[in-house]
């Protein structure tokens, strides 16, 4: 692909990106240094939150939009997980509402008080235990209030209704570990790539396997539905190791309709895709640069627009919501990206660049407010609907009226298609039967001090006891 710009007629042409002066960035914030392939960053309209770097357990950050500049270093943190926290996502239709997965296998609901957190948070509204290993994505369905996807280590999907606070549905048809989930407009389809080198596209509610594309060429990382164009766009890396993208029809996964190489770095490629202005956001991994392109539907099918450069490497990006975007400044994306060697946050706004100061209504169509269209039951049944459009015209600032109320339940068995998820544990991996091997070694080591400092301190009181009968005194 040519990387100049294709001057043709375009709106987003000369779209480019503005980062955050200093005092209008979060600084000083420990980013965790997990190297788990994740943006471990959520933003909405309200709070930023960011996993951080923590000792005995997992931690994240919840901060207020409004509360930039230097972080205080015993700032609360939301700690209640066990282990490393791996994914946090924002509920799309009740804005306090936060979830995160952890390495200690459970999913956890948060409920974030209004103004930000005063003192530690370590207890969830909710725990979800299903999974029999660590839990790496969750994913909010983008249209049903309270309905929750969490992908594990187990090679599961479950499919969580939070009204009950139980899994209702099982996907097992991954033979490894999940590394992506995208919803299509609607969330009537979902597509998952998996460390098995294949793209998968699936019925949610059945589990069943619609379209799978075995990428032998191209082994997929990523991968996001391009709205409703019924269109997948895939990260990954071809066959001599550079970074690619691919473009496919989701009705015919048999040969991707483009592949395009990027470049010869290293870094994963996270996709991100703006189906209201149809640009799709290119951000490597440990790189300072995301390119975009705008994407047409006939062929090349892909447009590159431009580059924003910038020497800080990014260990991850947060993504605004629309209704969060400034529109009187003609912002139509904004990040958040993470540059863990500052400690720093830093927003990265994408501009429009218009000499009205008016509303621009060709750059900012009917677009998913708050409010779901469906309810967990009418999903569940089988009733599709898309998401309530609103307008941004007025500065949309408009609270959901929704209230999340946690059920009240007792721990007990997890059933999901007549199987026990907690006792139908997979066969563990050489890597894993490592690990409990030494921990085991180094637990036998440790009893085996115990008993050794037992005997000398049982040698000793018998000594003791023996100099005292044979005392003078005693005699």
């Amino acid at each position: 692909m040519s990387w100049r710009p294709q001057y043709r007629s375009s709106k987003f042409r000369n779209v480019y990106g503005k980062a955050a002066s200093r005092e209008h960035c979060f600084d000083g914030i420990p980013i965790t240094k997990n190297v788990h392939d994740n943006h471990f960053c959520a933003v909405n309209a309200r709070f930023l939150a960011i996993v951080t770097e923590s000792a005995g357990g997992g931690s994240f950050l919840v901060i207020p939009l409004e509360q930039t500049g230097r972080i205080e270093p015993n700032y609360p943190k939301v700690c209640g997980h066990q282990g490393n926290v791996l994914d946090i996502k924002w509920n799309p239709f009740i804005e306090n509402i936060i979830a995160s997965c952890s390495e200690d296998t459970s999913v956890r609901i948060w409920e974030i008080p209004e103004g930000g957190l005063k003192r530690n948070m370590t207890e969830a509204v909710l725990e979800l235990y299903g999974h029999s290993r660590r839990v790496g994505l969750v994913e909010w369905h983008p249209t049903t209030n309270n309905i929750l996807f969490s992908a594990g280590y187990d090679y599961k999907v479950l499919i969580w209704n939070l009204e009950i606070g139980e899994p209702v549905k099982m996907i097992d048809c991954h033979t490894d570990v999940i590394l992506c989930m995208s919803f299509n407009t609607d969330g009537s389809l979902l597509a998952t790539t998996c460390k098995d080198k294949k793209l998968r596209v699936v019925e949610p509610r059945s589990g069943r396997v619609l379209q799978e594309a075995s990428c032998k060429n191209h082994r997929v990382n990523r991968v996001v539905f391009l709205g409703s164009t019924k269109r997948l766009l895939t990260t990954g890396v071809s066959r001599w190791n550079t970074r690619q993208i691919a473009l496919w029809d989701q009705e015919d996964l048999s040969m991707p309709l483009i592949e395009e190489e990027i470049d010869g770095l290293s870094g994963l490629l996270f996709p991100f895709y703006d189906a209201d202005t149809h640009m799709l956001y290119l951000a490597g991994k440990g790189d300072g640069n995301i390119r975009y392109y705008e994407i047409g539907s006939e062929k090349p099918y892909l447009s590159y627009l431009m580059e924003f450069r910038s020497p800080a490497p990014q260990k991850g990006l947060g993504v605004m919501p629309k209704h969060g975007l400034d529109v009187s400044a003609c912002e139509v994306f904004r990040f958040y990206k993470l540059i863990t060697l500052k400690g720093l946050i830093e927003p990265i706004s994408m501009i429009v660049p218009r000499r009205s100061e008016t509303y621009q209504e060709d750059i900012y169509p009917m677009t998913p407010g708050t409010e779901p269209a469906l309810t967990p039951d009418e999903w569940l049944s089988g009733v599709n609907r898309d998401p309530i459009l609103v307008s941004l015209k007025e500065g949309y600032k408009r609270n959901s009226k929704i209230v999340f109320k946690a059920p009240v339940r007792e721990k007990k068995s997890v059933v999901v298609n007549g199987i026990d998820l907690l006792e139908n544990v997979p066969p563990r991996t050489e890597n894993e039967l490592l690990r409990m091997f030494f921990r085991q070694q180094d637990e036998i080591r440790r009893l085996k001090d115990e008993l050794s400092q037992k005997d000398i301190r049982i040698r000793q009181l018998q000594l003791e006891l023996k100099n005292f009968r044979n005392s003078p005194k005693n005699n």
